[in-house]
């Protein structure tokens, strides 16, 4: 653990009604007593933790600011180390030149998120929990702030020390046995292991089974619209919208490009990418549009696939539904205000998932959203008790952890002497220590912090 002070300008750099230095380090107090000039005249370093103190940062003789200091000494702060955090006015320039200034008397630039890896370091919060800031800090919807909460009061976090204690506690008794054989009796021994090994294949299984919801819902559904030509796609995302996001004409073939949106329904955020309607053309420019509608629609965690309900299907409308088998997709029939022509027998064909709409008055868009709701929200997500994964770093370590269990199952099936269990045990429970921070490399944790903003 580095033992130097770090500083960082901890809002973000731009003009706002206030801003905050932060100070962290077994230097800060003593920095911060260069720097402020208390109005009461009281050095910080002679003040009670967790107060806050008014008066101005000076600099060789001069006013900077007029700031309020906040001082929260070790070990009770966020990192765990002396901090102390002042709180000026927000202007780019006199956040630099306070910053400038505590670095002059003896701190350094923090690296991005660098408090954080601290507060990790030091004990104050684990892996996931650290994780889960950078989440909370980038939620843009309902799920993924209160899953960051979730995580960051450490319910992931008990989850897996509550597993790695059930491993440790049966590789513990195994080699106890092998060592004292007299006062230990591995007799039928495997078949008790095996017990045990299902119970913990069930419940990781179990969060596996839920994180690729978990990871939709926190990321956003990758929503692609297609359908022919003139069907209405664009007019269906600027419903979506609320705004006037894509050019509307009754030309075939207007939208040639891509366009991406996030679109947040009661909750759910849809990153939603409008496509150019795939036909076959000779226009290089549409061609090339429908080109990305196909490779879009490959990586599509939802698919709205619009048909014009005032036309009878066509042959498009046949080669698109083929591209889409196998996707969650929900069959939108547009134009729901005119008069039907489109047989509900064809459509039905196209998916199970059938939702009449008008992207001109902007019927349907309610069952749209119950629907997703339904697709994606399957028994819905509770946050009392239930632990769900959303870290893709998570996911991965789980199921190498599945892996090595059931490498113990099969070393159990084909009679192999006990002390072979413990190999794969412990490689299960390593693994999911990596989750937690108990075990990790150094790259991995510099990786993790490094996607933080300087200042936490």
């Amino acid at each position: 653990m580095e033992t130097d002070t770090i500083a960082a300008v901890a809002t973000a750099m731009a003009s706002s009604g206030i801003g905050i230095i932060r100070i962290s380090g077994q230097d800060a107090v003593q920095i911060a007593d260069q720097v402020f000039c208390s109005k009461g005249k009281k050095a910080l370093k002679d003040c009670e933790s967790h107060t806050i103190h008014y008066g101005w940062i000076t600099d060789h003789g001069g006013v900077v600011d007029e700031v309020l200091v906040m001082l929260m000494k070790a070990p009770n702060s966020y990192t765990r180390e002396d901090t102390v955090e002042i709180d000026c006015h927000g202007g780019v320039l006199v956040m630099q030149k306070i910053l400038e200034t505590v670095i002059r008397h003896g701190a350094r630039p923090a690296e991005p998120g660098e408090f954080t890896k601290r507060a990790f370091l030091n004990g104050r919060m684990d892996l996931t929990q650290a994780e889960a800031v950078i989440d909370l800090i980038n939620s843009k919807n309902d799920f993924a702030w209160k899953s960051a909460v979730h995580q960051l009061q450490g319910v992931v976090l008990e989850k897996i020390r509550s597993l790695r204690e059930k491993l440790i506690h049966e590789t513990a008794w195994i080699e106890s046995a092998v060592d004292d054989p007299e006062h230990y009796d591995l007799d039928g021994y495997g078949e008790h292991l095996a017990g045990v090994v299902k119970e913990i294949k069930g419940e990781i299984q179990h969060l596996l089974e839920r994180s690729d919801q978990g990871r939709v819902l926190k990321e956003g559904i990758h929503t692609v619209i297609v359908g022919k030509p003139n069907v209405g796609k664009s007019s269906l995302l600027n419903v979506l919208v609320g705004s006037q996001r894509a050019i509307v004409t009754d030309i075939a073939g207007t939208t040639r490009d891509v366009l991406e949106e996030q679109v947040n329904l009661n909750g759910i955020q849809l990153n939603i990418i409008d496509t150019a309607g795939i036909r076959d053309t000779d226009d290089l420019v549409e061609k090339i549009g429908v080109d990305k509608a196909k490779e879009y629609l490959e990586a599509a965690d939802l698919v709205l696939y619009v048909i014009d309900g005032s036309r009878s299907l066509s042959e498009e409308d046949e080669d698109i539904a083929e591209l889409i088998q196998g996707k969650k997709v929900i069959v939108l029939i547009n134009k729901s205000d005119l008069e039907q022509q489109a047989e509900l027998g064809q459509v039905e064909n196209l998916s199970e998932h059938v939702i009449a709409i008008s992207a001109k008055d902007g019927d349907g868009i309610e069952a749209l959203t119950d629907k997703i709701r339904e697709l994606f929200l399957q028994g819905g997500v509770s946050f009392n008790d239930e632990v769900i994964i959303t870290n893709i770093r998570h996911k991965n370590a789980l199921m190498l952890a599945l892996e090595s269990l059931e490498l113990v199952e099969q070393s159990i099936e084909d009679g192999m002497p006990e002390d072979f269990y413990t190999l794969d045990l412990m490689n299960a429970y390593e693994v999911l220590g990596k989750i937690i921070g108990e075990s990790v490399e150094d790259d991995l944790a510099d990786e993790i912090f490094s996607k933080f903003c300087m200042g936490k």
